[in-house]
């Protein structure tokens, strides 16, 4: 134990570490259930937390990871600014990235103080993803937006209620500024409710134990999470471990967008230098400093298991440079609304740095993060706003295969369910499933891709989405192969449109049309001449891959009429394979085989590489893929 832990009752430790975790998942529930928009209510976009009298995070709820290492930014400002202004009855609204502590416009902060008599005693905190903010596009995710003035409201710290009065100028000013009032407002009392909870429970505590006891197990549950990360990052061999990773790049031309990483570990702490990452860009996906921060503890807080607490002390050990003007820590007035791409890319290339320190723990690439998806107009003369996140896919891990349709591991969210979709929304969905030949080869293959198609039935709606992973798909580790690319088409067919990934512009769409989106599938852990032969039987029973691509990737004969193993056979291909070095010179092979898995998916004569009139090109930055000397 820690000085400040010796004298501590180890098991009113545990009960109090507890009873804030429990804390933190009640506000988000609370918040879920009371939450008017799909965003938050299905997709699950948002995050709760409790920090302590200095706004230093003791509990997070189990929501989105990638918000995870904002909350001490957004409390920092607030404390510095308001400390000795505050008064029972509270309420603080912000959303600003420019000197509030916020990540981008649709993420609002409601942040709560808790007073015991005339004393702040701790804040109840949450964040929430709003349907709508303004700006240029509905749903406010216009990746073609080159300032942060085109994207909506920006809104610095400011009271939501002054000692339990709402302001209803501020009020006003949200409702006349957004496109779907009654979302946006329902979802800003969800989140007032969650933090009245949370003040609630923890003013429970607090008389529980008092305000001395309590504070004291308050700073041991951040001494403790320190210790263990500390810990954790020891164990880590001593180094300078790089990775670059890319980002597709923007518009119909695009020229990839590179994040370079080197995390040095001295001892147990680890420095993460993002020093000769891109510059900031004149559209939307630049990410401010808190969210880099938060894509940059997550694999850490990964690596280190489920018994850290969720405390800021976890958060010491690691140090983060991040250059000013970059993509990763731009400068006003550079767009941010679009910005996930660039937390979900940025952990991705941590995972890829840390996996050349430890490989025998890191999983291949995934999805590459969730995609947003929004379409918004008017239907029968009232305007509407679809907008959902979609995800997921994993890498193969060091012990098991990739999952097919989970969260990504930086975002604990869902994809909406198509019956609600529909129910809210002039939007039918005419396809949702995994796609087969999408999973990375490799001894644990990675997740499938998914493929979403909508269908319009309004007389209008203007698309706008942010994707990514066509040109540089998830990577494999350890010789796994890599995933396969994500694909945007309007319309698809013979005279389909195949879109950017990451388009600088939104398009209008009319009754009938149907923009169909496909994630990437996930890379694979491990040569895929190993993989056991019996799973790989089971993915062609359950139509996951094909007999041909169960040959051609994992050298193993099934036998056509039966689906039986055909063992002698099988053993005969991959001493061929291995003797050839097949499994490493065809490398894409993969990638042709999904290509035509899609096509005869989407019901059309040729997949959208054949369609889309470009050569394929092979995967730039592959060469970075972390493997381990000698491998395969």
């Amino acid at each position: 134990m820690s000085l400040v832990e010796r004298d501590l009752d180890p098991i009113t430790f545990e009960v109090v570490k507890n009873a804030l975790d429990s804390i933190a998942d009640q506000m988000a529930l609370v918040l879920m259930r009371s939450a008017y928009s799909p965003i938050v209510r299905d997709s699950l976009d948002y995050s709760t937390a409790i920090c302590d009298w200095q706004g230093r995070m003791v509990a997070q709820g189990l929501t989105t990871a990638l918000h995870l290492g904002s909350f001490p930014f957004a409390m920092r400002n607030l404390v510095e600014k308001q400390q000795g202004l505050m008064r029972p009855g509270d309420v603080f609204l912000f959303n600003d990235p420019y000197g509030s502590g916020g990540m981008h416009l649709p993420d609002f902060y409601v942040i709560k103080p808790i007073f015991l008599g005339e004393e702040v005693q701790g804040y109840a905190t949450t964040l929430a993803h709003h349907t709508d903010v303004g700006g240029l596009s509905p749903g406010a995710i216009a990746v073609h937006a080159t300032e942060i003035f085109q994207e909506g409201l920006r809104i610095p710290l400011l009271r939501l209620y002054a000692a339990g009065e709402p302001n209803e100028t501020l009020l006003a000013i949200l409702e006349h500024n957004v496109r779907v009032p009654r979302k946006v407002l329902g979802d800003l009392r969800a989140q007032v409710a969650g933090c009245y909870r949370g003040e609630q429970a923890y003013l429970e505590l607090l008389e529980r134990y008092g305000v001395p006891t309590f504070w004291r197990y308050l700073e041991a549950i951040q001494a403790h999470a320190e210790r263990v990360m500390r810990a954790e990052i020891a164990r880590l061999p001593d180094g300078t471990y790089r990775f670059t990773d890319f980002i597709d790049g923007l518009g119909e031309h695009p020229e990839p967008i590179r994040f370079q990483v080197a995390i040095t570990i001295k001892g147990d702490e680890a420095v993460v230098d993002w020093t000769g990452t891109s510059p900031q860009v004149k559209a939307a996906i630049n990410a401010p400093g808190p969210f880099i921060y938060s894509a940059t503890y997550v694999p850490f807080r990964c690596l280190a298991g489920r018994d850290i607490p969720n405390a800021e002390g976890y958060m010491r050990p690691i140090s983060v440079v991040a250059p000013a003007g970059t993509i990763v820590n731009p400068a006003l007035p550079a767009a941010a609304n679009a910005r996930g791409i660039v937390g979900f890319r940025a952990m991705d290339a941590v995972l890829g740095a840390l996996a050349k320190a430890v490989p025998d723990r890191i999983p291949a690439g995934s999805e590459g993060g969730a995609t947003n998806i929004s379409i918004g107009g008017l239907s029968h003369g009232e305007p509407y706003i679809f907008a959902e996140t979609v995800m997921g896919a994993w890498g193969g891990r060091p012990d098991r295969e990739g999952i097919d349709g989970a969260a990504n591991l930086a975002a604990n969210q869902s994809n909406q369910p198509v019956e609600f979709i529909e129910a809210d929304n002039p939007v039918e969905i005419l396809r949702y499933g995994f796609v087969a030949n999408s999973g990375g080869p490799g001894r644990f293959r990675g997740g499938l891709a998914i493929v979403r198609e909508y269908r319009l039935t309004a007389d209008e709606g203007f698309l706008t989405f942010r994707t990514d992973r066509r040109a540089h798909p998830p990577f494999g580790v350890q010789g796994g192969k890599h995933g396969t690319p994500s694909w945007n088409i309007l319309n698809p067919g013979p005279h389909q449109r195949i879109l950017p990934v990451l388009p600088l512009q939104g398009y209008q769409m009319r009754r009938g049309d149907v923009f169909c989106h496909l994630l990437a599938g996930a890379g694979g852990f491990g040569d895929p001449l190993v993989r056991d032969a019996a799973r790989v039987l089971a993915d062609v029973r359950d139509e996951k891959i094909t007999r041909d691509y169960a040959r051609s990737e994992y050298g193993v004969v099934i036998r056509p009429r039966t689906l039986a193993l055909d063992d002698k056979a099988t053993a005969a291909l991959r001493q061929k394979m291995r003797r050839r070095g097949r499994a490493r010179r065809r490398e894409d092979t993969h990638v042709a085989h999904f290509d035509r898995a899609l096509a005869d998916a989407l019901a059309i004569d040729a997949g959208p590489a054949a369609l889309d009139g470009r050569k394929r090109d092979r995967p730039r930055g592959r060469r970075q893929t972390p493997r381990r000397s000698g491998s395969r």
